[in-house]
Order: structure tokens, then sequence, then C-alpha cells
């Protein structure tokens, strides 16, 4: 197979033009003619002005590039799709799947023998995977780091889980419109991802799990010098990587898999992490099985309690011996013979473990934080499919609830009424939101729902909340996600109505809608049948193809033998 600059050429009918021709283009960028004969190594960049927390990129490129070009390679910077969390309406997670097909079709269109792939914001990281995993080419991920907390008032802050602490009391009523402000002011104040274990930190710890990064990769601060450091390093590595030929199906296997799920499990990490999973496994026909998830959320304790479930940071646990020391803890649950980016196994890359660990931040095995994982698997009358729960950022008394149902049809109905002094509902109630899915809002971080402000301002600060949307990995609270099959497709969930009975069994993993049968069958008789929204473009592709939660929200054609 040619390789370096002369891969896949362009079809001019003339194959050596087409080799003179790049040569002569090449040329114009100042290269030396030496340097065209090594080893391609490109450098999938995501930067953009419409996304902060990879505002430090272009440095952290530059510094990859050192280390392409260290190792003997020829480093090619390229863009692709930027995926800003906040800037994206309705929701970055429609444009995940744009982003993987950008990167997928990028990587193989492109003369390249390998890719790093650089970086961080929630749904970046798995579109990156997804892409390279299609594409088939050696690869390796390098993710742009945490933000550093800033300071008010004496308290360490960090987005966005004291972002959502101070809304709370913004909107009960504790924190004035001034003060609130000034701590907006304070919640991100450097470069970087989300500081604690949202839906980012949490897929870099998976990346890290699954070996597509290099050891102790996932938690250095954005704005540390480390974060440089590991950047010439992975360059080196993906010059080794290409060389080598070592594509991403030979580390993305079911036992590196498992191995994610553990150290998901075990981190308290963010649910949306299931979904992308999920899809980064579908693009290699493996499968999550939902027994197998609750098999390993019984028997793996969580050793790392960051918010928003607990005290710390990222910047905390890199101090703590980052996810190296995690997944020493966890080496007796680990498959130690899965392969690794760089050739090695889990267990040669893992050695005798950190010299150092804070036991603060990651507990030994001996005396976890909590006996059990943080993520549930539930299943159930209304959600056939599947649902997720956060155990380990709700409130226990709540775990076994019957409550009445509260429904709100819509992301619309939900903003209008929320807030209503008039509506009816009391703290032992049960929060509905329904279309808010793939298909009937693009799944939204929306499954937070906020409590009602007349109880918020009674003192009310959590409720069970049950939606097909999904909920941000900063957020807490006893949150009910990713109801499948959604409402949008006539899902049990559509057939809710205010004042039925919802049970939720969090030790038997159950979640029902206690209405006869006969009842929800005249209801789904009554639902109404509404033309599709009138879309064009990428919209009109995600609206035909998209999956539900519990397959990834990939397209159906992007998995193998579609």
């Amino acid at each position: 197979m040619t390789k370096g600059i002369y891969r896949g050429l362009v079809s001019y009918g003339d194959p050596e033009f087409s080799r003179f021709l790049r040569r002569a283009f090449l040329h114009a960028s100042g290269r030396s003619p030496e340097s065209l004969d090594r080893p391609v190594i490109g450098i999938a960049t995501s930067a953009s002005d419409y996304n902060p927390c990879h505002r430090q990129q272009p440095e952290l490129v530059k510094s990859v590039a050192r280390g392409i070009i260290a190792a003997g390679g020829l480093p090619m910077e390229f863009p692709t799709v930027s995926l800003g969390e906040s800037f994206l309406e309705p929701t970055s997670m429609v444009y995940r799947n744009l982003m993987a097909m950008d990167v997928e079709e990028l990587v193989r269109a492109q003369p390249m023998d390998g890719v790093v792939l650089v970086g961080g914001c929630d749904k970046t990281v798995p579109a990156q995977l997804m892409g390279a995993l299609s594409a088939g080419r050696p690869a390796i991920q390098l993710v742009t780091g945490p933000m550093s907390t800033g300071r008010y008032q004496g308290e360490r802050l960090g987005a966005c889980t004291d972002c959502r602490r101070f809304w709370a009391s913004y909107r009960a009523g504790e924190v004035s419109e001034e003060e609130i402000g000034r701590v907006e002011r304070n919640l991100a104040t450097t470069a970087g991802t989300c500081a604690v274990m949202g839906t980012a930190s949490t897929m870099a710890c998976i990346v890290e799990a699954l070996g597509m990064a290099l050891p102790d990769s996932a938690a250095a601060p954005a704005v540390h010098a480390d974060r440089l450091r590991i950047g010439e390093a992975t360059g080196a590595a993906a010059v080794s990587i290409a060389v080598a030929g070592r594509t991403p199906d030979q580390v993305v296997t079911a036992a590196s898999v498992r191995n994610a799920l553990r150290v998901l499990l075990a981190i308290g990490g963010s649910t949306n992490a299931l979904i992308h999973l999920t899809a980064i496994a579908g693009r290699l026909g493996l499968r999550i099985d939902p027994d197998e998830l609750k098999e390993l959320s019984d028997t793996t304790p969580v050793l790392v309690e960051l918010k928003p479930t607990g005290a710390h940071y990222m910047e905390d646990l890199h101090a703590s011996g980052g996810l190296p020391a995690v997944l020493h803890e966890l080496r007796d649950l680990l498959d130690l013979s899965a392969l690794t980016v760089t050739g090695e196994t889990l267990g040669e890359r893992l050695g005798d473990g950190p010299p150092w660990v804070d036991r603060d931040v990651v507990r030994p095995m001996s005396d976890p934080s909590r006996d059990k994982g943080g993520l549930v698997w539930l299943s159930g009358s209304l959600a056939p499919s599947g649902a997720l729960i956060k155990r380990s950022a709700a409130d226990p008394e709540l775990f076994e609830t019957t409550g009445r149902a509260v429904v709100f049809s819509s992301l619309e109905d939900l903003a209008a009424r929320i807030d209503d002094p008039a509506l009816d509902v009391e703290p032992s109630d049960v929060l509905v939101l329904q279309n808010a899915g793939p298909l009937g809002a693009g799944m939204p971080e929306a499954g937070y729902l906020p409590i009602p402000a007349k109880l918020a301002r009674s003192g009310v600060r959590d409720m069970v909340r049950i939606s097909d949307a999904r909920m941000s990995g900063t957020a807490y609270g006893t949150i009910v996600l990713h109801v499948s099959p959604e409402a949008a497709l006539g899902g049990p969930l559509a057939l809710v109505r205010t004042g039925d009975q919802i049970r939720l069994s969090v030790s038997e993993g159950r979640l029902d809608l206690l209405v006869p049968p006969d009842e929800l069958d005249k209801r789904r008789a009554d639902l109404p049948v509404s033309a599709p929204p009138m879309v064009t473009g990428y919209r009109k592709l995600f609206r035909d193809h998209v999956l539900g939660a519990d397959q990834g929200c990939d397209f159906d054609f992007c998995l193998p033998g579609s």
C-alpha cells in the first residue's frame, strides 16, 4: 500500500502526474523536499471561537507537531467541525454524528499514515473516536484537559456544577441578581473543559481506560505544563503507532470496553458517557449489554467522587495520581491483557502503579466512597428498552418512590408552566418531560428539570424527574434519563398523563407506569399523528436515520453491515 504523502492519490487518470502535483503544492508550504519522505501524521483540530473549552488548542497542537517532528514524522494539521457545548442550537448532541462523519471522511480521504485527534468538549471526543474507528487509520486521542478552578469569596468554583448550584439558589431567591453576576464571572476562568467530573472529563478518563490515549493524560489541566508535555509525547507516539500500523480496532475491543465501563462506574462518571461509549463500540459492531452493565455496577465500587457528587475537582485528581491511580486500584477487576494504543497491554502500562496517591481523592478498594457503581440501568413498563439513573448524584431517600406524575408535554410546555404559581405539584410528585429524545428535540440536556419555583422557594432541592432527554454530567439529583423508546416514537412515556402513578425502584432496577394495559391501549389509539417538520440538509439526515439512546444515538447507516 502506498504510504506517506502518496497515500490516496487524487484521480487524474495519471498516477505519476498526481504525485508530481501533490509535491508541487506541498513545496508551496515551504516544507523541505526531504520532509516529504517521512510518515505523515495528521493532527485533527477542533478549535473555534465558539468553543472556549478549546481556547488553548493552537499551543497544544504546536506541542504535538514538535513530538511528531522529533520522532521523524511530518505533521499535517487540518480543521474539523468544532462542537462548543453551550453554543449549538438545539443541542450539540444533534451535531456529534456530523463531526464523526467529518473526521471519518477527512482521515480517510487525506494522505496520512496516522492521526492525532485533539479535542475535549463533551461531544468532540466521542465524535473523533467514532470517526477514527470507521476510518480505520492508526489514531491516538489527545484531550485538551480540564479548566483550573476559580475563586469567589474564599471558595473554589468550577464550571459547571457550581453554575447549577448557584443558579438553583438564585431561582430560590437566596442569591441576588447582583451576586449571580459576580459569580458568573468566576465560574470559568481558564481555557479547558469543565473542571468537574462532567461529560468531558468522563470521556477523557474513558479514552485513557480504553487504551486510546497515553497514560496519565486524562486529568492534566489545560493550562498546566504537563498538558504540553503530554501533547509532545502524543505526537511522538503517533509516529510509532503509524509505522506499526496499529489501528483503533486492535485497541477498542470487548475487553477494553468492559474496562472502560468499570472506570465509568468507579469515577461516578456522566450518564452521557454511556450513550457515547455505546456509539463508539457500535462502530465496531460491539454491544453494551444492559445485564452486564448491571453486574458491573453491582460489583464496582466508587473510588473517586469529584463534583457533582463529591467536593473535589479534576485538578485534584491530576495531583493525586491521575487515572493510573484509579486503574491500579481496579486492576483485579480489569482485563489487564487488553492492548493499548502504544502496543503495551494494560497490565504492562500500569506496572507497580503511581508512586504516591492522595487517598482523600482516590480511595482504595478496601475503603471506597460507595460500595456500588454510580450508574444504574432501569427497565420496566415505562422504559421497555431501558433508562438510566446516576445514583451517585441522587438522593437515596428517593431511590424507592411511588408518586403522582406531573407531565410536561414538551420543552416549551416545561418552560411555560414550571414556575407558574398555579402549577398543581407537591414535593412527593414525579416530574415527567415528554418529547425531548433524539427525534423529539435532538435529546438536549433538559433532563435536569428545574424544581418548580414555588417548591424551590420552600426549600425543596430534589424530586424524582423522568424524561427521554439527557442531562449534563455536571448536574445532580434523582433524575431518570434516556427513557427508551422515546415519546416521539410512541413509547410508553408518551402515554403518561398527570395524575398517573409511577414507581421507581433503584434496588430492583425498575421503572414502571402503574396504569392498566387496556387504558394504555386507549391512550395509544388517541395519540395525535403529526406530520414531521419540514427540514433539509443535515437536520433531515438526523431525523431520518438517528437511532435511540439505547443504541448510542448513532446513525443507522454508520454501523457495520448497514
